[in-house]
């Protein structure tokens, strides 16, 4: 009988763990730079290529769309060709499509290497989410880790927005953005090949349907929609906030204008935190309280009005904080090592398509009532829906025997 290959060793070198932590520390800084600054970005090139809200919205949803595609059909490549190879090809192909951004400004030729930052992104995060999990020896070391790197997409989370402001207020164009993130993306390209990596065994081919053959599985199944209603709730508000607060006219006109930077900035202190709470509580509990907190500062802002989404919207990133990270990696957890490229194909998918279609669905909406107040209310269902489902989660714990069994 042929043995299903695995990683050649069960133990990793603590230099190889030390040099693969951050490495993948800091390519999720990098392509947080450019993917969470769409909300700055977007005001601007609805005045530059007088577009509406819908159209506008393409800079969200099409590098999302194709992140999805690229882990649901490619993901698997990170298991069959090994981590270091597709994390090479991907960051290869996002620093070309960062730096073209200097050679033509068009729309459609923005979509264009928006589409290819996309597919990149699915390639190298998949190859990196997977390394998390060869070099974790147990769920809760896995869950840790992923908050720890998630943190550092906090980081870059917070850099681009604000580099954008800082271009824009000097009158620079906002396309050096990506110059930028393209120069980091170099020399991480070159860290990353000339890096030591978990020794591993690659797999036989398989189609590229394997990772959508995934669903079948409940576990994939339960944490890809848990994370797709999650993902929809919090982007509702790094792409659209800026745009709902323009229509603010009160005392408090400096945070208005840096909302997202503090909703970052929260977000980025609870994915730190999140590994001291996690040692102390359950991961279900805190899921549940702090989803319930969301759906708060959603209802609240909706309920109070523009007046109370400047303060409650930024409020909500420190509940969001651990969520994607949390789930994300008990997904992945569920599976044994030689199935984690697969599975977070298929869970970075989910995240992709909920993040395209949830601000397009929103910007739809705004445009047909004429205020991006009304897409809003869109999002604050999905928060409510996630709340309820984190709550039979924890009260139900469908994943915990499976979890446990993947641990030993």
């Amino acid at each position: 009988m042929q043995q299903t290959p695995t990683l050649t060793t069960s133990v990793v070198t603590e230099h190889t763990y030390t040099q693969v932590k951050w490495m993948t520390c800091l390519m999720f800084f990098v392509f947080a730079m450019t993917t969470d600054a769409v909300g700055v970005i977007i005001p601007e090139v609805v005045k530059q290529f007088d577009l509406s809200l819908t159209q506008a919205a393409a800079f969200h949803y099409v590098p999302m769309i194709f992140i999805g595609l690229s882990g649901l059909f490619l993901g698997q490549l990170a298991d069959q060709l090994g981590r270091k190879k597709i994390i090479l090809v991907g960051l290869f192909i996002y620093t070309l499509a960062c730096f073209a951004f200097a050679l033509n400004q068009s729309f459609y030729f923005y979509m264009l290497l928006l589409g290819l930052c996309g597919l990149s992104i699915g390639l190298f995060k998949t190859g990196a989410l997977a390394l998390i999990g060869d070099i974790s020896p147990n769920t809760l070391s896995h869950t840790r880790l992923m908050n720890r790197v998630e943190g550092f997409f906090g980081l870059g989370a917070i850099v681009g927005p604000a580099l954008v402001a800082i271009l824009l207020m000097l009158d620079m164009a906002w396309e050096q953005l990506y110059l930028v993130a393209g120069l980091i993306c170099a020399i991480l390209l070159i860290i990353a090949w000339r890096m030591d990596y978990p020794a591993y065994i690659t797999q036989p081919k398989s189609s590229i349907w394997h990772c959508f053959k995934l669903i079948k599985n409940p576990y994939a199944l339960g944490f890809s929609l848990a994370i797709a209603c999650y993902v929809a709730t919090e982007v509702a508000v790094f792409v659209w906030l800026p745009t709902l607060l323009q229509q603010y006219d009160g005392q408090y006109t400096l945070l208005a204008a840096h909302a997202i930077t503090v909703f970052f900035i929260l977000r980025t202190i609870g994915r730190f935190l999140a590994e001291w709470l996690l040692s102390r509580f359950s991961w279900t509990i805190l899921l549940a309280w702090f989803s319930t907190a969301i759906a708060l500062c959603f209802v609240l802002s909706m309920w109070q009005g523009v007046a109370w989404a400047l303060w409650l919207m930024p409020l909500s990133g420190l509940f969001m904080s651990m969520m994607y990270p949390t789930l994300n990696s008990k997904g992945i957890s569920c599976f044994p090592r030689h199935q984690h490229g697969a599975a977070a194909g298929l869970i970075l998918a989910f995240t992709a398509l909920a993040a395209a279609l949830g601000p397009l669905l929103m910007g739809i909406v705004g445009d047909i009532f004429g205020d991006v107040r009304y897409g809003f209310y869109l999002a604050t269902g999905f928060a409510l829906i996630m709340c309820v489902g984190l709550w039979w989660n924890h009260f139900i714990n469908p994943a915990e025997q499976q979890l446990q069994k993947m641990s030993h």
